[in-house]
């Protein structure tokens, strides 16, 4: 005869074991989840129009991603309200890793540039992978009298309000390192908007203005052929497509400027799924060839883990909010 105990211990080993089963299921779930992302089509947003350098980057990033994780991720350009709709749309989309943004500097401006948006960009966009930065370039016509840094500011301090700078858009990058500059070294400029980089590097070659803050793309051809001046880079160190240009740093401690690109989701994506995409962008920070193409835009990779994207958003939202608030600066 059976003893009483077996017949009712068997089914309640029976019944621990198939809960214990029962409770990994969701852990395994998420598991399988994150192994199996993506499915279908991915939309990267990006800010801006087509053509310009943050669409071909968004393009480069795409162009890897999709040949890593065997999906498409299409660029979905969302031009408007200096990068802001791009943003909101990507806060608004499910978290399901289906949506992602082309994080910009311009992102963490906006923050303190706007006084009313729909979103915070910090608490509502997850970091995934910082991708790059690129330094701007402070131009002067080669007929201007200053030559180095320390020259320009003696010029500018000894003749206050006479010296114009030319920016796109009012609370872009390059408007912002202009700023940031005269805050720092203490001089009297006036800025001058552009619609365009492109509009202000013609009236800075003819003259009509003295001085741009320019991406390096854009100032680099000037440069090696002497029809503009390059006083020296925005970065926190030198670059290698202009090695022999010293940084504003080298003159104004602690000055640092520059444009960044990451990839953001909406909050609440899975980790799975962050963790994922940064371990495939990272591979391709460190392809030889993408990194080529990124420093053809001026760009230096810019590896790091999603904490590490997250940590310089909150520095530089932090940086450029006291910058607009010190100046006065509005959206336009």
């Amino acid at each position: 005869m059976v003893p009483r105990e077996r017949i009712v211990n068997l089914p309640r080993r029976k019944f621990l074991h198939l809960a214990a089963g029962a409770a990994a299921l969701p852990a395994l779930s998420r598991i399988a989840s994150a192994q199996t992302y993506p499915t279908r089509a991915v939309r990267l947003l990006v800010g801006v129009g087509a053509g310009g350098g943050s669409d071909l980057l968004a393009r480069l990033i795409g162009q890897w991603l999709s040949e890593r994780l065997g999906q498409q991720f299409i660029i979905d350009n969302r031009p408007g309200a200096g990068g802001n709709i791009a943003t909101e749309a990507t806060v608004r989309a499910p978290a399901d890793g289906y949506t992602l943004l082309l994080a910009v500097s311009t992102d963490a401006i906006n923050a303190a540039l706007y006084d009313k948006l729909n979103f915070n960009f910090i608490r509502d966009i997850a970091p995934v992978a910082s991708i790059a930065r690129a330094p701007h370039v402070m131009l002067v016509h080669p007929s201007f009298p200053a030559k180095t840094v320390p020259e320009f500011i003696a010029y500018a301090k000894t003749h206050p309000g006479t010296i114009s700078v030319g920016s796109p858009t009012g609370g872009s990058p390059t408007h912002m390192s202009g700023e940031l500059f005269k805050f720092m070294a203490g001089v009297n400029v006036v800025n001058v908007p552009y619609r365009s980089n492109a509009n202000s590097m013609t009236d800075l070659l003819g003259g009509q203005i003295q001085l741009v803050f320019a991406t390096t793309a854009a100032a680099v051809g000037y440069v090696r052929v002497g029809t503009l001046r390059a006083l020296a880079l925005t970065s926190a160190t030198r670059s290698e497509l202009l090695p022999a240009i010293p940084t504003v740093g080298e003159y104004v401690p602690g000055y640092e400027a520059s444009t960044w690109w990451g990839v953001g989701a909406p909050r609440n994506t899975s980790a799975e799924t962050i963790n994922m995409l940064n371990k495939e962008i990272n591979a391709g920070l460190a392809d030889p060839e993408l990194k080529a193409r990124l420093a053809d835009l001026g760009g230096t990779a810019l590896p790091g883990s999603p904490a590490d994207f997250g940590k310089l958003i909150v520095e530089e939202t932090d940086k450029w909010g006291k910058v607009i608030r010190a100046a006065n600066i509005k959206a336009e």
